[in-house]
């Protein structure tokens, strides 16, 4: 069963007296453990397509199942509720709250959505400090770190919650060459112990290399849809 479906996805915005169309009927499908990208020049709709799947806004037409759960139908409580079960969110400019530590960025999450006993949240967030060579700086706040230091926290808090689904939207943006390839390679390790699916929004090359899955927006239509290997699957 698909993570992910999307029939006839649409979305169109009233900016004064126009219409603005940034998503013109799309049709895909994302199983679980995907490894994709969304890619296109700016105003594509790749960010537009990302915020729909991570139940941030509704389509304005069609249909679009995320998780098995009809995004549309969501209210704002329920796409809260949702988005913290369910998906964790990797952002370019990182997100980390300047006042809280590294430890209490990635513990985060676990406050809000599904509160746990403390030596729990302690179990978890130490290990995932492992997984993201971080343990080390567990007390450090972010102005301290380096922006490759500061997407690894921002991975280890998207995943925290054990999400079926990681949305990224353009997370090398802001990182070197050999950061941005590190960054990559742990998302993809952590994809394999997890089964957790990844989805990109991006520009960038690295990425575009590494998806297994990736999808051609142009100006709000899907124009392709490859799988490595060049074997072509909408």
């Amino acid at each position: 069963m698909p993570i992910i479906s999307g029939k006839d996805l649409k979305k169109y915005y009233i900016a004064g007296e126009t219409k603005v169309e940034a998503l013109k009927g799309l049709n895909f499908t994302l199983e679980p453990g995907d490894f994709a990208a969304f890619v296109g020049p700016s105003g594509s709709g790749k960010t537009t397509l990302l915020s729909l799947i991570g139940c941030l806004d509704k389509p304005t037409g069609g249909v679009l199942e995320v998780c098995g759960m009809d995004a549309g139908k969501l209210d704002r409580k329920a796409g809260a509720r949702f988005r913290g079960q369910h998906i964790g969110f990797v952002f370019q400019d990182f997100n980390l709250i300047p006042v809280l530590t590294v430890y209490e960025n990635i513990e985060y999450p676990l406050l809000i959505v599904n509160p746990l006993p403390e030596d729990e949240r302690k179990k978890r967030i130490m290990a995932l400090l492992e997984e993201v060579g971080m343990t080390d700086q567990f007390n450090k706040y972010p102005d301290q770190l380096s922006g490759g230091q500061k997407q690894r926290v921002a991975v280890a808090r998207a995943l925290v919650t054990r999400p079926k689904l990681v949305l990224a939207d353009e997370p090398t943006a802001n990182l070197d060459h050999k950061t941005a390839y590190l960054i990559l390679e742990l998302m993809k390790k952590m994809r394999a112990e997890t089964g957790t699916t990844f989805i990109f929004s991006t520009h960038d090359q690295k990425i575009i290399g590494e998806a297994e899955r990736v999808f051609t927006l142009e100006d709000g239509e899907l124009v392709g849809a490859t799988r490595t290997g060049g074997n072509t699957n909408a």
